[in-house]
């Protein structure tokens, strides 16, 4: 395969991660091609010394092996398609998916295993939940009870594209957010979701009828295990982080916090703390991870194992997906006059 990737759709600067690690690695970028606002395409562009292309058939040349994307959350399932109808494997910001008929075209995809599909699901690449995971394999917290996960967002609403406000083309809170958490409840646990109930409120911004701002999702997983999931778009500009992110995880040996944002009154990076019935309240130190997410996703490629398979893309785009169906809505802006 040739060392060369390119970037097709860059509507979410996530992709310049994406196209760090691959330069990292030793792949050259034939540059970034964005059909919409190109705003961001050339600012990231600029940033790593890429081009900008003004045909898509650029980014999708012979001598390509990899493609980026970032486009719009609806139109991803676009780009996956193309991109296996031209045998290029693909890389994409997450959520993969927004809907129903996004879901089975992915499903097909996937399927036919023609294609690596990868998404940029990077909270399994991080030092605090390589930590954690490794504490809940070794048996150190026992058998888990239960998972609390909390992920405010800042929403910076003026810095936000208008299509963002809008759900056909975003997903809205549960797939976009929440997908990073089923995620990880899955890997974390290496067991099953069997249940779940979902809600989204709507207390703000009524000019965006289908833009709801705070998620909970009640889960129950193979071993009985129970789990929590929230977000919301609620955090203060003035706050020290963009979202005070926050995992809990309860065992029958002993309990972890992980403080993902870190903590200002302690430190700035991401911290973890367990107690156990041997040992007290301490910070723990955190594990080296070992491979980043292109790294593990070129191993897929070459057929060795994988921490983020396909797979795994797949069961938690149907998961998010399922959630937001099933999620009760609440708009209490129809009750302002």
């Amino acid at each position: 395969m040739e060392r060369m990737f390119s970037v097709i759709g860059c509507q979410h600067g996530h992709i310049g991660s994406f196209i760090g690690e691959m330069i990292a690695l030793g792949y050259s970028c034939k540059g970034i091609y964005e059909s919409g606002d190109r705003k961001l395409a050339v600012g990231i562009a600029e940033r790593y010394g890429v081009p900008f292309l003004d045909d898509m058939e650029e980014a999708l040349a012979p001598e390509i092996g990899i493609v980026g994307s970032a486009a719009l959350n609806n139109e991803k399932i676009n780009v996956i398609e193309l991109c296996e109808s031209r045998g290029k494997h693909i890389m994409v910001d997450k959520p993969a998916v927004t809907d129903r008929d996004g879901l089975s075209r992915l499903e097909a995809v996937i399927g036919r295993g023609r294609i690596q599909v990868g998404m940029m699901l990077t909270e399994r690449f991080r030092p605090v939940t390589v930590t954690l995971k490794r504490a809940i394999d070794s048996g150190e917290l026992g058998d888990i009870v239960s998972l609390s996960f909390r992920k405010p967002h800042r929403l910076a609403g003026g810095a936000r594209a208008p299509l963002f406000f809008n759900k056909e083309n975003n997903g809205g809170l549960i797939v976009d957010i929440l997908v990073h958490d089923f995620d990880l409840l899955r890997w974390l646990t290496g067991k099953e979701v069997t249940s779940m109930q979902s809600v989204m409120t709507k207390t703000m911004m009524p000019e965006h009828p289908t833009f709801y701002d705070v998620a909970v999702a009640q889960v129950v997983m193979e071993d009985a295990a129970l789990a929590q999931l929230y977000a919301d778009w609620h955090t203060p500009d003035k706050s020290w982080t963009y979202g005070d992110s926050r995992l809990f995880v309860c065992g029958t040996k002993g309990s972890a916090e992980l403080r993902l944002n870190g903590d200002p009154a302690l430190a700035k990076e991401e911290l973890m703390f367990t107690v156990t019935g041997r040992e007290p309240l301490a910070r723990k130190e955190l594990q080296p991870v070992p491979h980043k997410l292109c790294e593990d996703f070129l191993g897929g490629i070459e057929g060795k194992p994988s921490v983020l398979t396909p797979h795994d893309v797949l069961m938690v785009s149907r998961l998010t997906v399922e959630a937001d169906e099933q999620a009760q809505l609440i708009d209490k802006t129809a009750a302002v006059v």
